[in-house]
């Protein structure tokens, strides 16, 4: 099937004695037995309802129209898309393994990469994510490879299949955060061959911006024979890789993020999200569309020293965007501001758009990354991952394109004050 039919008829109820046609809330913490040895042979192989924290029925219809859309083997859900970075990183180090990952990270991956990840005896390289620069640091303890789809803010795009390529030779997982991707309907990097892909659910899953959520999917693929914790016995004796083949890694993703960690993502928030799919390629279309005019417009508006948007032919992205984005270049862009912080100060006191650190959102909404989102990362950091004073970041909804850059007009036209005031 297409992405748009699977995006309504994917992961629907297939033994529910009522027929349901949409996805029914199963807003319960636990499941009954019904004799002794169906409740152990529950938690003896993870088949079939225990306990909510570990899985529940709204919640593994979610997973499967996740995993249908990103072309994967399993998804896991959790409560957010940071606790999905986390507990993919748990599932794949232990102490003394190291992380390669692009310095253009969001800002609070690069948080729990630093603060949380190096305090367990992990050590993190931040490369560029390019063959060279990531081969150059690739030893026996790296375990994970790191990267963003398009670089939060930076949208800067790897080189995927290169990556994918140097990855499988050194048995190494390439991870990648998707969540600019869209959960497929913009990329799918599984299909270029990363083993492992995190999304935020909070941003265009959801569309409205009102819930929390986050997945961890991966594809088939052998890989897992050459890390210990799916080769060596687990704490029941059992070896994961013989008992869950190419699963083995979603089941430990589960284990450490929702069973031991408790990083569940509720039934309703799972219910909204089941919807929110639905007519995700739609409101992508909207967006992309809505977000290529601004980024043409704002390129010829002098209080705008830059525009960094993957679907404009002179930015450095638009090659690798047009080889691994599909049905458009995304509804982010990044423009810098003339005049540095007191002209980014002026725009933004004027401007009338919704000032907020999400993206993904059915409202067009703008954040100032420096003092935001990475305002916690040092300053020489800060740089290297692309985010500069002038910048403002810009995730593009679905109101009518002249609204936007009417509203963009209004804040540009403070900042044209300021340099006649000059």
């Amino acid at each position: 099937m297409d992405f748009a039919s699977l995006a309504v008829l994917s992961g629907l109820p297939e033994h529910d004695p009522y027929h349901p046609v949409g996805v029914p809330i199963y807003a319960t913490a636990a499941y009954g037995f019904t004799d002794l040895e169906d409740g152990a042979y529950k938690f003896a192989t993870n088949q079939g309802y225990t306990y909510t924290r570990i899985q529940n029925p709204t919640v593994a219809a979610l997973e499967a129209r996740l995993a249908a859309l990103e072309s994967a083997v399993g998804a896991v859900c959790l409560a957010s898309g940071q606790a999905a970075s986390f507990a993919t990183l748990l599932a794949l180090v232990r102490s003394g393994d190291e992380i390669v990952a692009s310095p253009g990270l969001f800002g609070g991956t690069v948080g729990l990469l630093n603060q949380v990840f190096g305090l367990m005896g992990i050590r993190v390289h931040f490369v560029e994510p390019e063959v060279e620069a990531v081969q150059a640091v690739l030893n026996e303890q790296t375990r994970a490879v790191f990267v963003e789809v398009l670089g939060n803010p930076s949208l800067q795009l790897p080189d995927l299949e290169g990556l994918a390529r140097l990855c499988e030779e050194r048995r190494v997982a390439l991870v990648v955060d998707n969540t600019f991707g869209a959960v497929g309907a913009l990329a799918r990097p599984l299909e270029h061959g990363a083993h492992v892909v995190v999304h935020s659910l909070t941003k265009w899953a959801s569309g409205h911006g009102s819930i929390l959520g986050g997945a961890v999917l991966s594809r088939e693929t052998p890989l897992w024979q050459h890390y210990p914790q799916f080769t060596n016995p687990d704490a029941q004796g059992k070896i994961p890789w013989e008992q869950f083949g190419a699963r083995c890694f979603l089941e430990r993703v589960r284990q450490l993020g929702l069973s031991l960690g408790g990083m569940v993502l509720s039934p309703f928030n799972a219910y909204l999200l089941f919807q929110g799919l639905e007519t995700l390629e739609l409101r992508i279309e909207r967006a992309c569309q809505n977000a290529l005019t601004l980024a043409r417009w704002l390129e010829s508006q002098p209080q705008v020293a830059w525009v960094r948007y993957p679907g404009l032919p002179s930015d450095p992205a638009y090659p690798r965007a047009a080889q691994y984005l599909r049905g458009g270049f995304g509804s982010i862009l990044t423009f810098g501001i003339r005049g540095g912080i007191e002209g980014t100060s002026r725009f933004l006191a004027h401007l009338r758009i919704i000032q907020a650190p999400n993206v993904g959102d059915a409202r067009t909404l703008a954040v100032h990354p420096w003092t935001t989102t990475h305002s916690r990362i040092a300053e020489p950091a800060r740089l290297a991952a692309g985010v500069r004073p002038e910048m403002i970041r810009l995730s593009v909804g679905l109101e009518s394109p002249h609204d936007i850059q009417q509203m963009l007009a209004e804040g540009l036209q403070a900042v044209e004050w300021v340099s006649h005031e000059d």
